[in-house]
């Protein structure tokens, strides 16, 4: 039977582990003195509540005992119910007048999907903007992992939670071989290192220290909240756009690559990895022909000196890698940019970056593998009896692994053209239901249409939001966390 003690006990944990973040956002409510210190203080009496009381009814729960369906339930249960709690600041402070409105931003900010229903950010107080960057930088690397890391207390269950909410860690990756705590102490101190990096070299350009250090969360975590209504194209600064492509980039790597490289001064394994590669040249190749098809596609008559090439160069990337990265940030509204590019964006979002980094997507390792497993059906065709395996890396992956990809990507369709089918049910067009649906699922953020970079996710109804906020979560733990408590199987004993 299912463990329910382990799991109060667990998500009690979870909401007490919160109650210290969003107190964190209280002090900074209370330094810049803009009138939110009563939501927060309101909505962290709330939470401390919550959490105590399932804590307490869990206390006594035999921890080792617990297994792989109690930690797929509580990762999926932490996620939807921190939602639900994480949205209060909002909520009690009238900044999102509605439960819909108010649960989509901060199942949003926690999935680091990016997507918004506020239309105007630059009037939030100081200590909300940073609750919802807040929002992001913890769900980039997770909320069970921070836990873990916080508090090794879980015996058993940990491993579990820890499996079921790290994103796709070991497609042909070599695993961390110590205990997960020790794993997750790992990842969260490389997390902490990029965040603290990159909020300084923003410091050092035109951003202010606040914008500084909400950046530096929400870039780590590809995020892509910003303190500002047209995002990083506020400051028209090439020296800040260089700078988040750089760590966009890097947010996109698998975090074990990042923990040899950061900790461990081991370079080799980035320079073998061969999703990495494949992910890399992903890139430079769209980049390349964004870059083409804006300088083809210029103003009548603009000159083609290096003041056109470059800026082409840089807005080309930008893009390319906020959509990649599924980070979202904006400095152009590509919607102009023609249909070419809004193809190209499709293909980019469904993509994503690297399996076990903060970014979303189908991940470039699933994509290599499911590629090569095709090329070899063609192989089998000409050569029957050939015994053909998939290698990443230098290493056989395993039938296994290599179905899973496969189902993962029926899935992964599957809930885009289900997700697309419903939205447009709810009024949206083609392009925004395919959009929108590709974006939830892949975390990106920004869409097409009424959802483009220019614009937001305020004009849809309130279904849409929920079937969105649903598809985030679900694209977030990587559809079989999720799915799988949907199998009637799952809840026999």
């Amino acid at each position: 039977m299912l463990n329910i003690r382990f799991i109060l006990k667990m998500l009690g944990t979870m909401f007490l582990i919160e109650t210290i973040f969003m107190l964190l956002a209280s002090l900074v409510a209370l330094h810049y003195g803009d009138g939110d210190l009563p939501p927060f203080l309101i909505s962290s009496a709330i939470l401390f509540t919550v959490g105590a009381t399932f804590f307490t009814l869990g206390r006594k729960a035999d921890e080792h005992s617990a297994g792989y369906r109690e930690g797929m339930l509580v990762v999926t249960l932490t996620w939807a119910s921190l939602s639900f709690l994480g949205m209060l600041p909002f909520y009690i402070g009238g900044y999102i007048s509605s439960i819909p409105d108010a649960y989509f931003e901060t199942m949003s900010g926690y999935t680091t999907t990016g997507a918004s229903i506020l239309t105007d950010i630059e009037s939030l107080p100081h200590g909300i903007l940073f609750w919802r960057s807040l929002l992001q930088w913890q769900g980039g690397i997770g909320v069970v992992v921070f836990t873990v890391a916080l508090l090794p207390l879980f015996g058993g269950g940990a491993s579990q939670m820890f499996e079921a909410e790290t994103t796709g860690t070991g497609i042909g990756h070599e695993r961390f071989r110590p205990r997960v705590t020790q794993v997750a102490k790992r990842l969260s101190g490389v997390y902490f290192i990029l965040t603290a990096v990159i909020a300084l070299l923003l410091w050092l350009g035109p951003m202010n220290l606040f914008d500084a250090i909400n950046h530096g969360l929400t870039t780590v975590s590809t995020g892509g909240y910003s303190t500002k209504n047209n995002s990083i194209a506020h400051w028209d600064s090439a020296y800040i756009e260089y700078i988040e492509i750089l760590f966009m980039f890097v947010g996109s790597i698998n975090v074990t690559l990042l923990y040899f490289l950061i900790l461990k001064a081991s370079p080799h394994k980035i320079l073998h990895d061969e999703e990495l590669r494949s992910f890399t040249l992903l890139i430079l190749a769209a980049a390349a022909i964004t870059t083409l098809w804006l300088l083809a596609h210029r103003s009548p008559g603009a000159p083609l000196d290096w003041a056109t090439i470059e800026s082409a160069i840089r807005r080309g990337t930008f893009q390319v890698m906020a959509i990649s990265s599924s980070s979202g940030f904006m400095t152009d509204d590509y919607l102009p940019w023609g249909a070419f590019f809004w193809m190209l964006v499709l293909i980019l979002m469904f993509i994503g970056g690297c399996s076990g980094s903060t970014s979303g997507g189908f991940k470039a390792g699933r994509f290599v593998i499911v590629s090569k497993h095709l090329s070899n059906v063609f192989n089998k065709q000409m050569h029957p009896n050939a015994i053909l395996h998939v290698r990443m890396s230098g290493h056989v992956i395993t039938a296994d692994n290599v179905h899973r990809c496969l189902a993962f990507a029926f899935i992964y369709i599957a809930l885009i053209m289900l997700g697309s089918l419903a939205l447009a049910f709810n009024g949206a067009t083609f392009d925004e239901a395919l959009a929108a649906s590709v974006s939830a699922i892949s975390n990106i953020g920004p869409g097409l249409g009424r959802q483009g970079p220019a614009s937001n996710y305020a004009d849809m109804p309130a279904a849409s939001k929920w079937i969105l906020s649903f598809l985030m979560m679900t694209g977030r733990l990587e559809l079989f966390t999720v799915l799988t408590l949907l199998q009637p199987r799952f809840w026999k004993n």
